[in-house]
């Protein structure tokens, strides 16, 4: 039996993933400018890095909520086909990505859950790409305060983050792949 519920994640999905890969590639576009302005400081660096930081922040926020509604909705739908799985409540699902240093763990564990509800054929190799995103989605956050705090315009630092990013980007988006499909 095919519900709205089991079919609306599919687009969702395709949205989510499409959106987060715009935001990553924007993501590189803000590093490259806020790195120019940091070395040559100029009105117009200024005005640029701005810009694209702003086009930047739209993109993530956007690409955020449409992530938070494909992994609610793909919790209602592993409850719906494993009713007595545990899973968590909608509300943390949602929440727990924004309680700090517990976003740091309890997400993980969430998509997990979801996934492994939602498929009786869910596998190692699933749990690993679950793992491997989320590693670098963590170092990435974790790269970026210490590029901050440590040294600003290090070009060491800013192409390490940026390739954890673009790593997370795509990792998510398989991610995403699994849950919808399982």
């Amino acid at each position: 039996m095919t519900t709205a519920a089991r079919t609306a994640p599919r687009l969702l999905a395709r949205s989510a993933q499409a959106v987060i890969a715009v935001a990553a590639v924007a993501d590189v576009f803000r590093t490259v400018a806020l790195r120019d302005h940091y070395l040559h400081p100029t009105d117009a660096s200024l005005n640029r890095s701005g810009f694209i930081s702003m086009v930047f922040v739209y993109l993530m926020t956007l690409a955020t909520v449409l992530f938070l509604v494909w992994l609610a909705r793909s919790r209602r739908n592993a409850q719906e086909l494993s009713p007595g799985a545990a899973l968590p409540s909608p509300g943390w699902t949602v929440g727990a990505w924004f309680i700090p240093v517990v976003n740091l763990v309890a997400p993980r564990r969430l998509v997990l859950d979801i996934g492994r509800a939602g498929s009786a054929s869910w596998e190692k190799r699933d749990t690993t790409l679950v793992n491997l995103w989320w590693a670098a989605w963590v170092a990435h956050a974790l790269g970026l305060t210490a590029a901050s705090m440590a040294a600003p315009g290090s070009l060491a630092f800013l192409v390490v983050t940026e390739a954890l990013m673009i790593a997370a980007a795509v990792l998510v988006g398989l991610v995403i792949e699994r849950v919808t499909a399982r």
